[in-house]
């Protein structure tokens, strides 16, 4: 029983570990299994009586998983984790570990269509099996609604202009791949920053699709429920739209980092953060691995 980094390298291993303080005979949920990096070695801290769900809604994901008495995995979207969990008789967990974005297999896979680096399909569906793809967002999206996807998924400051061009384009011959895309989009890429652009344009479109924003701050608030007192909830995060709902919701008990209270005055804060600021990958860990770079990892007790 080996996990397979091929599919993905498990990104701050140690760290994820250490901040789930794991307990033997604790239960713990892995809610990206990916190639089972995390998962592995959450599964071997634990003993009989510990157990480990993990989720992924990716098919290929699924031919990573093991037979084992107490180890689930869950072929899902961890948008309703909460009801799996339940489902299995376990409404309550000591931990959770969320490692969000793209695996290094999704990337890989070209034909899957999210990286830059090779002509594919417009797809970038995390999830195979639901209908809307890249293809319909960049085909089918209002210019509003581009505009929108640009300016706040893509942080792109042009994002009008990029919206209006391919609604420009696709009236004359849909946009089906991925370097038909860049094409359409390449006299708005700076120079020697086109790179960095198309990363941005990609991302956008592929937090669009998968609908990515939304199903975090419905993992966040599941977890108020899932996790025992003193229960860990470890989260990584790969842009800034990720960390900023993290941060606030660790930090706030909302998404918009104002402060909630109840009736009486009382600050509503169901987390107390373990360490203050993001842990990230030191430069020996970029080094093997350059994906880890955007990564930040925080870590909180459920209080």
């Amino acid at each position: 029983m080996t996990s397979n980094t091929i599919y993905h390298i498990p990104v701050l291993l140690g760290e994820c570990l250490e901040g789930l303080n794991i307990r033997p005979d604790g239960v713990y949920v892995d809610l990206t299994f990916g190639g089972g990096g995390h998962s592995h070695a959450i599964f071997d801290q634990l003993s009989e009586k510990g157990k480990l769900i993990a989720f992924d809604q990716d098919s290929d994901a699924a031919k990573n998983a093991w037979e084992a008495p107490n180890f689930h995995f869950v072929a899902a979207n961890f948008a309703y984790f909460y009801n799996h969990l339940r489902m299995l008789g376990l409404p309550k967990v000591d931990g959770i570990l969320a490692d969000l974005g793209v695996s290094s297999h999704q990337f890989d896979a070209a034909a899957r269509g999210f990286s830059i680096r090779e002509n594919a399909p417009l797809d970038m569906r995390m999830n195979q099996a639901q209908t809307v793809s890249a293809f319909h967002v960049v085909n089918e999206a209002t210019e509003e609604r581009l505009q929108f996807i640009f300016r706040t998924y893509g942080e792109l400051n042009n994002a009008r202009a990029l919206a209006l061009t391919l609604v420009n384009q696709r009236q004359s011959k849909a946009i089906t791949t991925t370097f038909e895309l860049m094409d359409a989009l390449r006299n708005f890429a700076p120079k020697f920053k086109n790179h960095k652009f198309f990363a941005q344009v990609f991302q956008a479109i592929r937090i669009e699709v998968n609908q990515e924003l939304e199903v975090l701050q419905q993992l966040l608030l599941q977890t108020k429920e899932a996790l025992h007192p003193e229960g860990r909830l470890v989260v990584m995060s790969y842009h800034s739209l990720e960390d900023r709902l993290v941060k606030n919701f660790l930090k706030h008990g909302s998404f918009d980092g104002k402060q909630e209270k109840d009736f009486y005055g009382n600050l509503i804060k169901p987390f107390t953060e373990v360490v203050r600021h993001p842990i990230v990958p030191n430069e020996e860990e970029i080094q093997r691995n350059s994906r880890a770079r955007s990564a930040k990892l925080r870590i909180a007790k459920r209080n």
